[in-house]
């Protein structure tokens, strides 16, 4: 049933697409003083974000070929996999809560820019002399190709059992691993991952939208999101203050990889990151320079939000 209202979203998305209706003029309407629109498809649901710009009115088909321009070369590891369909057909379900609709039209571009920042340098399998540059390689990958084991984590036995004989690699735009994680994934998107990972490896509109939940839903309760870090709807505590945790794209890092990348000095895991963003802030013609200042940018001095248990350490949550 859900594939079914899956594939039932994702074709009349494409049918909106596909006859130009990116542009459409929202509803509106007034609750307690409050502005709410309703943009169809791509910001369905009474929300003060679909009141703004969104995703398909700055950010369209030929700005995700440049960010992702090497994807379906032969050599390629996902080639046919990943289009911007896919990639707007997910970001719809999360436009009316701010995900490229928060601020004006510069933080939302800002916001594309930092999201695909990660994708793209986790999927990617540019190197230093790759055609194009080793920044063009983004979404050469949609699954871990040699993965070393099953990622199964007994310690989740009665919330997450693992099933038998299937393994919890990393799969999608920012990879999964271990059960846990495709349990709680699956739970969120009404998916059942846990029985059936290879779901993320076979949809791509799917592992948009779990990639997407993840950057917008707090890892552990307490806790910001990488949205929220980014956009300005976290204020840090005298505790985050002390711990050098500011808001901006080096909180987005310690909020999704924690001491994995973060408080480890100026480390290639980081700088590789960091590096995708500012490329893709130029190519989607914002210009890097609005990344803002050092400490913003990096996490470099960050302590973790939380260290991750240690069957985590290699993998991204």
């Amino acid at each position: 049933m859900e594939a079914k209202r899956l594939l039932c979203f994702t074709m009349a998305a494409l049918m909106a697409v596909a006859n130009g209706q990116e542009s459409v003029k929202p509803l509106v309407k007034i609750v307690k003083g409050k502005k709410l629109c309703d943009k169809g498809w791509e910001c369905k649901g009474w929300s003060q974000f679909c009141c703004n710009q969104t995703i398909s009115d700055y950010f369209q088909t030929y700005q995700f070929e440049n960010l992702f321009a090497k994807r379906n070369t032969p050599v390629a590891h996902a080639v046919g996999f990943w289009d911007y369909h896919s990639f707007i057909t997910a970001a719809a379900q999360y436009q009316p809560h701010g995900f490229g609709t928060t601020g004006g039209k510069l933080q939302s571009m800002k916001e594309l820019a930092a999201f695909l920042g990660h994708v793209g340098s986790k999927t990617s399998c540019g190197y230093g002399v790759a055609t194009g540059g080793p920044l063009a390689w983004g979404l050469c990958y949609n699954k871990e190709m040699s993965p070393s084991k099953l990622y199964c984590d007994d310690y989740y036995k009665y919330t997450y059992p693992c099933t038998p004989g299937v393994s919890y690699h990393g799969r999608g735009a920012l990879p999964i691993y271990w059960n846990y994680n495709y349990g709680e994934t699956g739970d969120a998107l009404k998916v059942d991952l846990l029985n059936h990972p290879e779901y993320i490896e076979d949809n791509a509109t799917l592992a948009f939208q779990a990639a997407i939940w993840r950057w917008m839903t707090p890892v552990k309760k307490h806790q910001p999101s990488a949205h929220d870090v980014f956009v300005g709807n976290w204020k840090p505590t005298k505790n985050d203050t002390l711990a050098k945790r500011v808001p901006g794209f080096g909180a987005t890092m310690n909020v999704l990889y924690g001491d994995q990348v973060c408080g480890q000095g100026d480390v290639d895991a980081m700088n590789n990151i960091i590096s995708h963003y500012l490329y893709y802030l130029d190519l989607m013609g914002v210009g890097r320079e609005e990344a803002g200042p050092h400490e913003v940018l990096t996490c470099e001095e960050q302590k973790p939000f939380t260290v991750p248990p240690p069957s985590a350490s290699s993998s991204s949550s």
